[in-house]
């Protein structure tokens, strides 16, 4: 593959946010990205169809890579999401719109698959706070409803082949 068309370690690099996990079963605490080499990050949240419980997300800053300091980032005001009982790459975008907000709720339609990815740019974390994480609230108490999230970090400030590029959460 020629090296202009791998996007990886060029353009974006990857990490899990949170492997598949029941959200119905307990909240998921989303893994921590640094965005100090970066001008944002894309999670990726895929989740099963099995539960009435409607999916809700949250976005945290945190100031160092473990402990620190956490807080919401309340920014959010799109999020854009497929949903469908199967889907299988027919699906169109829809746009779901809210005030300036931490947290993303009741996005799309709860006994369907979802796919929802929210955007944060490395400008809008606060002063002193380098980190995000996107977590899931415990859903409730309905059936199973796995969750998985996938971090992109994006517009890497430096590039790197695949096998040189920095953990995300240093």
């Amino acid at each position: 593959m020629a090296t202009g068309a791998r996007a990886l370690g060029r353009l974006i690099n990857v990490s899990v946010g949170a492997v598949p996990t029941d959200a119905v079963a307990g909240a998921i605490t989303g893994n921590r990205v640094h965005l100090k080499d970066a001008g944002g990050v894309t999670f990726i949240v895929v989740a099963s169809a099995g539960s009435t419980d409607i999916l809700d997300l949250d976005l945290q800053e945190h100031n160092a890579a473990t402990g620190g300091s956490s807080q919401d980032l309340d920014i959010i005001t799109k999020a854009y999401y497929q949903s469908e009982a199967t889907l299988d790459g027919d699906e169109t975008w829809t746009e779901w719109s809210q005030s300036a907000a931490s947290e993303v709720t009741n996005i799309g339609a709860a006994s369907e698959q979802q796919l929802v990815v929210v955007e944060v740019g490395a400008s809008q974390l606060s002063d002193g706070f380098e980190w995000v994480s996107l977590n899931v609230p415990d859903l409730g108490t309905n059936g199973t409803k796995y969750v998985a999230i996938l971090n992109v970090v994006h517009d890497l400030h430096v590039m790197r082949k695949p096998t040189n590029l920095a953990n995300l959460n240093v």
